[in-house]
């Protein structure tokens, strides 16, 4: 018979083995019910390895199909150590270091790795994987070295339309740019190679390797036009050089009627291939001294597109708009008719506003002569009859209080003093452009809708998406996002205006033979007090049936011509006009300029003096244009410098810029 204390010995036993099994159960249940799933992902993650597969990038192609960014195929090479044998880990290691110019401990530290999978090196040329095919052949390595296919970006034309297209990373990911925008469309979705393995990273027997194919992303057709933009690229690079810009230009050429950017080219470029190398030689060559945040610095200016993400004052061109309002509201309704008389200033709530040629007053002028003179008093006596309510409404429906929505990423919009603050004195430097800041592409939009009969319409820069699967195209329709902005016929008289601008006033030196060219010159401040200036030259081609819009600034001119928009950007829309104009096949519609127009050849009047200047160019059918405003007599002041110099062949009707002694 069991005794009392053996039988309590019994019972506690018989406790703590009840205790144990209710605390397994309570495990395996918890193992089985609870973490299960997690539980069967983890031994699936150690059971295969994955080999990632990249897509192959979409292609950015030009209107016409040019290439502008493509995929080329590479290779990327990795090995899974736990597959390579100890004694052949060296010999390895020393041969991978050796095809690919790597660090021989580096790579042997990966070679004897306790991992799975380690990269080797990613994106190399298919030769150097052949010479490691050739290598793995003859020394009979079948096992722990994938040799797998991926892409590597490529841009064909180097630094052809730079800041719009942007790049990539070393992963394929856009960065910048168009690359950054259409991320998702262009990018496709990665594919993969799965096996199993045992414990120790080795291939299951029995098993083979499953294989899915990554999906390459889409492709997109830009409204961008190779050749276009070239040329543009050609003459700004001219521009800023010639004349010392130092902090460069841009140039943008718009189809009025559909938005479609056709050029948006910025000064200076990067080569896309390259785009962690800096484009400006003093920079390179203190380069490796420079701090880290500098250096980012200075490469993030150099990817900017001030086109869409730099605002500035547009001077002189904004009068433009004050002038379409002024029409479409019937304060001016006769263009040719003598209601205007300038003194040479303008006194606005106690200040005193100067005409730019306040030493020389305009006197009486049309609306059309205040135009082609860009004579200050006109548009500020226009904006006060218009009022600040009124006005306001016309930026709104010009589309310049908001962003134009282009399809680019980096997009910012005006800077205007609230409608509520705008006393006289803003309402007049708003109606001839000053004292307030929007970006080049919200003026060219704007300015389209005077060109194409009164449409706002949406600047687009991708006209087309092409399916990688199917090779279906979906085109993306032009937008109308506002009708009547002003109606056609102040369209046709603002239109009017600005061919006369081009045919006799400041903007002479935008002239191109054959064609009715219009435009509007602009010259404002770089802020204030800066002592730094933006010209420019805003140009509709042709006046007869516009086609093209376009936008040339130049920022801080410093060079001998100065920085009036007539001497300086004018002439660079004639260069890009003279070649875009026939390269699109548009009529020439001017034909009594093709039978009239006369060359002449720059006399040399430094050394005389200005009367004597006046009488000589008079004869010659040339005006001379002083660069240095004053207040006195002017007649017998000796000139300095001139622009275009002695010798060079212009266009009879000309201006000849001067500078004269103090």
């Amino acid at each position: 018979m069991l005794t009392i204390s053996a039988k309590k010995r019994v019972m506690n036993t018989f406790y703590i083995g009840l205790i144990i099994l209710i605390v397994l159960i309570v495990r395996i249940a918890w193992i089985q019910f609870v973490q299960g799933v997690e539980l069967q992902l983890m031994a699936y993650q150690q059971q295969t390895l994955d080999r990632a597969i990249n897509p192959s990038r979409g292609t950015i192609y030009d209107r016409n199909f040019v290439e502008l960014a493509v995929s080329a195929t590479v290779e990327t090479i990795t090995v899974n150590p736990k597959n390579i044998s100890n004694e052949n880990k060296e010999k390895v290691a020393k041969a991978l270091s050796d095809i690919f110019d790597l660090n021989f401990e580096k790579t042997l530290k990966k070679v004897k790795k306790n991992s799975s999978i380690e990269t080797i090196v990613k994106k190399v040329e298919k030769d150097k994987a052949d010479e490691l095919r050739k290598w793995m052949e003859e020394n009979k390595i079948s096992a722990g070295i994938n040799i797998d296919e991926d892409t590597k970006r490529y841009y064909p034309l180097n630094d052809l339309c730079s800041q719009v297209i942007g790049f990539t990373g070393s992963d394929n990911q856009g960065l910048n740019g168009l690359e950054s925008k259409y991320e998702e469309i262009l990018r496709g979705e990665k594919g993969k190679i799965t096996r199993m393995s045992d414990a120790k990273g080795g291939k299951l027997e029995g098993t083979v390797e499953e294989y899915i194919p990554a999906v390459d992303g889409d492709s997109i057709v830009l409204t961008i036009d190779a050749t276009i933009q070239s040329i543009a690229e050609k003459h700004l690079e001219e521009a800023c050089i010639d004349n010392v810009c130092t902090d460069g230009g841009n140039v943008i050429i718009m189809n009025p009627n559909n938005g479609d950017i056709l050029a948006m080219a910025t000064y200076p470029g990067y080569n896309l291939n390259e785009p962690y190398v800096i484009n400006n030689e003093e920079l390179k060559l203190q380069w490796e001294s420079l701090q880290s945040s500098e250096k980012t610095n200075h490469l993030e200016k150099m990817w900017r597109n001030k086109a869409i993400s730099d605002a500035y004052e547009p001077g002189s061109t904004f009068k433009l708009i004050t002038s379409s309002a002024a029409l479409e509201e019937g304060i001016v309704q006769d263009i040719e008719a003598e209601n205007f008389v300038c003194t040479g200033a303008i006194e606005v709530a106690g200040v005193r506003i100067k005409c730019w040629r306040y030493y020389r007053p305009h006197g009486s002028e049309s609306l059309r002569m205040g135009l082609m003179n860009s004579c200050n008093p006109v548009f500020i006596g226009l904006g006060q009859k218009i009022g600040v309510e009124k006005y306001f409404e016309y930026l709104e429906k010009f589309g310049l209080l908001s962003k134009t929505g282009i399809d680019l990423p980096g997009e910012a919009g005006s800077i205007f003093i609230a409608k509520e603050k705008a006393g006289p004195v803003e309402l007049a430097t708003i109606s001839f452009g000053q004292r307030f800041e929007i970006t080049p592409l919200q003026l060219v939009r704007a300015v389209s809708g005077i060109a194409n009969g009164g449409k706002l319409v949406q600047p687009r820069i991708v006209k087309a998406i092409i399916d990688s699967e199917t090779g279906e195209t979906e085109e993306k329709e032009p937008i109308i996002l506002k009708e009547n902005v002003i109606s056609k016929e102040t369209s046709q008289k603002v239109l009017s205006m600005m061919e006369s601008v081009v045919a006799l006033g400041t903007g002479k030196n935008a002239q191109v033979q054959g064609y009715s060219i219009g435009g509007k010159t602009g010259t404002s401040e770089d802020g204030v007090n800066t002592g730094k200036y933006v010209t420019s030259f805003l140009g509709v081609a042709t006046i007869s049936d516009p086609e093209l819009v376009i936008l040339i600034t130049l920022y801080n001119p410093t060079g001998e011509g100065g920085h009036q928009g007539g001497g300086v950007a004018a002439p660079i829309g004639a260069q890009i006009l003279g070649e875009v104009l026939p390269y699109l096949e548009l009529e020439k519609d001017n034909k009594e300029d093709l039978e009239e127009t006369i060359e002449v050849e720059v006399p040399k009047i430094t050394g005389m003096t200005v009367k004597e200047a006046r009488t000589m160019l008079k004869e010659m059918n040339l005006q001379l244009e002083i660069n240095i405003k004053t207040e006195e007599e002017l007649s017998d002041r000796i000139i300095t410098k001139q622009i275009p110099e002695e010798g060079i062949k212009i266009k009879s009707g000309n201006l000849i810029y001067c500078e004269i002694n103090n």
